[in-house]
């Protein structure tokens, strides 16, 4: 099996240049493939069923080769890198030596508006990819139908927001929207829209979540914007130590799906 590598020696090779600029651009190839590393990644994408381009290993990494090659099917493209020509391509100081080029799944708002209770999570202006990951994690793990991503919040599809998820990303239906359009869409399918707010609003245990809800979180300050809190039904905070100023967007979100999962499975 070990054979079907393929050895590729130049920095300058066309999958090796695809690999490094998705990761250090932190956006898809042209052809809309996203980069993705190490070995856990890399088998749950595969047991997602997503469409991999190509799979690079790394020269120490030979053994992992060996582990990871029968579960790829025959029409994807695997290479053998030298370490430091993998090391070039890839994000961390201390690679696995196995990464690839995957394609995520896409979604619309419509399918997620089909569910009879949907219950979603939306996000404003987040910027740190750490932190959505967080977020698209706990929103699988908690039974959210879907995740909204809305303007001037970090792309899905950024490789740390792919770690960050720990692969829930290849599975969970996230849908770029722009909040102008996307408020009316979720009002017409009578989806009640909450925004959290760190100071205010109803407190989140006596909210109703059970039935069609979205919960918007904000970006790391500022928060949900004026213009989009003017458009939600209500908002709704996460009681706290009045010595913690606010939680962050990642923790905030989890807390809030955590409580609806609860609500709907009392």
């Amino acid at each position: 099996m070990i054979e079907r590598l393929r050895a590729v020696n130049s920095r300058q090779n066309s999958a090796v240049k695809d690999l490094r600029k998705a990761f250090h651009s932190g956006a898809p190839t042209e052809d809309g493939y996203s980069a993705v590393e190490g070995v856990h990644l890399l088998e749950e994408a595969i047991r997602s069923g997503l469409r991999i381009k190509t799979v690079f290993f790394s020269e120490a990494a030979e053994e992992r080769a060996k582990k990871l090659l029968p579960q790829l099917g025959a029409h994807v493209e695997t290479l053998l890198l030298p370490d430091d020509v993998f090391a070039s391509a890839v994000l961390t100081d201390a690679p696995q030596g196995v990464a690839a080029l995957v394609k995520l799944k896409t979604f619309k708002l419509e399918e997620l508006l089909r569910a009879e209770a949907p219950l979603l999570l939306g996000v404003a202006g987040l910027q740190d990819p750490g932190n959505l990951g967080t977020i698209l994690r706990s929103a699988e793990a908690f039974g959210a139908s879907g995740v909204l991503i809305g303007e001037r919040t970090v792309s899905p599809r950024n490789p740390k927001v792919i770690r960050g998820s720990s692969g829930s990303v290849f599975r969970l239906p996230v849908v770029k929207v722009e909040w102008a359009s996307a408020v009316g869409a979720l009002k017409a399918k009578g989806v009640k829209i909450w925004a959290t707010s760190s100071h205010k609003g109803e407190r989140l245990h006596d909210v109703d979540l059970t039935g069609p809800s979205i919960v918007i979180v904000g970006g790391e300050g500022a928060g949900v914007t004026r213009e989009l809190l003017a458009a939600v039904d209500g908002t709704l905070m996460i009681e706290h130590s009045a010595k913690v100023e606010s939680l962050n967007a990642g923790i905030a979100a989890s807390i809030v799906v955590y409580e609806a999962n609860r609500q709907r499975n009392k």
